[in-house]
């Protein structure tokens, strides 16, 4: 008996060896929400639950032969960008995506790993606006990313928030979610051409969590690839990472991860994160059921 596949998506990172955050974090993710990750790797890292101590970047004929021995073979329903380390493996990513303009593009850009061994922050930058973010369906970055985005784009060297999304979205971004995790609330406003899209707010975790944009933007990309349109699959992404958060869990001597498969644990283990919600509908536990039964 022929067995379908599920939606298959294709993530570009960095690979992570804690699983927290990077390529890995992502296939967890996707495998959570019903989805089949493929990757591709930009760079490898050494890190702990502590620290980051180092970045090598992928060579970008790499990064291309791998996308492409993929691609020619599986169908792949939606794209998901995180940290691609430098310039040169930007394009490399931007050649690709290019070639599938059908199919949905979130982007997380990750600016914080430039340093002697890279290129430089404005180099990532400047690549990441001009070629990778104009031809994405959703850039999901906070408010700080979105402002350093934009800053590639535009003359003004100090934009507001709001400016920073508008001269996102007029170069090309289709969606811009900004994910603010700053506050004693974790709020996700979602912009288009039209304006604010949905706003929720939720109850910022206990802990000091690592990976939440790339929990949120893997969870995106996996409910687009399941048939979701924009508001409703970011709307289950959130609900998705608030149940993930909820029930983090610490496995080092560094920040807690999100536990990406928390309805496998029985639903008393769950309990305590059944009735947290976002402004919205209150409904947090949604997310739990829909994966669950699809992964």
């Amino acid at each position: 008996m022929q067995i379908d596949s599920p939606p298959i998506i294709l993530t570009f990172g960095l690979a992570d060896p804690t699983s927290a955050t990077g390529v890995q974090a992502d296939l967890l993710t996707f495998a959570s929400m019903g989805g089949y990750g493929v990757s591709v790797l930009t760079g490898y890292s050494t890190q702990d639950s502590r620290n980051l101590d180092d970045v090598v970047a992928v060579d970008p004929d790499w990064v291309i032969d791998q996308a492409r021995m993929l691609l020619e073979d599986m169908p792949v329903a939606a794209f998901k960008v995180g940290g691609a380390v430098n310039a040169e493996n930007v394009a490399a990513v931007a050649e690709i995506v290019a070639d599938y303009d059908d199919t949905p593009l979130v982007i997380a850009p990750d600016f914080s790993l430039a340093g002697e061994h890279l290129l430089s922050a404005d180099e990532l930058r400047e690549a990441t606006a001009s070629l990778l973010a104009p031809q994405s369906s959703v850039l999901v970055a906070s408010p700080a990313t979105v402002i350093a985005l934009a800053q590639a784009t535009i003359e003004n060297e100090n934009p507001t928030l709001d400016e920073a999304v508008a001269a996102l979205l007029e170069h090309g971004c289709e969606f811009v979610l900004v994910s603010d995790t700053s506050g004693p609330q974790w709020t996700h406003t979602l912009h288009s051409d039209d304006g604010v899209v949905r706003e929720d707010a939720w109850d910022r975790p206990p802990h000091n969590i690592a990976g939440a944009v790339d929990t949120l933007a893997a969870a995106v990309a996996a409910m687009l690839a399941n048939g979701l349109d924009m508001p409703e699959a970011v709307r289950e992404a959130q609900e998705y990472l608030q149940q993930v958060t909820l029930n983090a869990f610490r496995p080092g001597m560094g920040r807690h991860f999100p536990d990406r498969f928390f309805w496998a644990r029985g639903d008393e283990e769950n309990a305590a994160g059944a009735d947290a919600g976002g402004e919205s509908d209150g409904k947090a536990g949604t997310a739990a059921g829909k994966t669950a039964g699809t992964a």
